[in-house]
């Protein structure tokens, strides 16, 4: 996925998605760690040196979050109502793969409580970034619990949300009939 670091903010690179820590025995690790949650991201040891050194910009155009309905979820796609493309926060990390030698360069997306908006959809979100606040999260001079301050939940005002098909759920689908929105008859 592309990704903006602090070491090279006028770049973008395509890094692994789920955090593989620099002491990681194996990248397996990297699949219980797309997210980090802001509530312990400055105390666990697998996010804390990394929210101290390694910030990124993730870059997105929307995302899929399931709404639980009666015994079933519903993904539903998340964007900004511009439907431009935004920033969630992030943190990256580099590992050497013992067999190979090679470094593996991952990140995580942090996520935090829902807004009003996301709740009634999800219990969690990501940590979307105000666009003047983007520069800034890449400055490692701020310090983490600072840089954290810059996180609250994102204007509603600017988000729309709708139903897709459970298409979504599978991982070999990737295709733009993803973004197609349900009818309410199909929900």
């Amino acid at each position: 996925h592309p990704v903006i670091t602090n070491e090279h903010p006028d770049q973008i690179q395509l890094f692994k998605w789920g955090l593989i820590p620099f002491w990681a025995k194996d990248a397996k690790i990297g699949s219980r760690m797309i997210n980090s949650r802001i509530e312990t991201i400055t105390e666990k040891p697998s996010f804390r040196n990394a929210v101290k050194r390694r910030r990124c910009l993730v870059p997105f155009d929307g995302f899929y979050e399931w709404k639980k309905i009666d015994k079933r979820k519903q993904p539903h796609y998340i964007h900004l109502k511009s439907k431009e493309v935004f920033a969630m926060a992030g943190i990256w990390e580099k590992w050497k793969n013992p067999e190979t030698d090679q470094p593996v360069y991952s990140f995580s997306v942090i996520t935090q409580s829902p807004s009003n908006f996301m709740a009634p959809i999800h219990d969690r979100m990501p940590a979307i970034l105000r666009p003047e606040d983007e520069e800034k999260w890449l400055d490692i001079t701020i310090s983490p619990e600072d840089a954290l301050q810059m996180i609250y939940p994102f204007d509603e005002d600017l988000l729309a949300a709708y139903p897709v098909s459970n298409q979504v759920n599978r991982v070999s689908e990737n295709s733009p009939e993803l973004l197609i929105p349900l009818s309410q008859k199909e929900v």
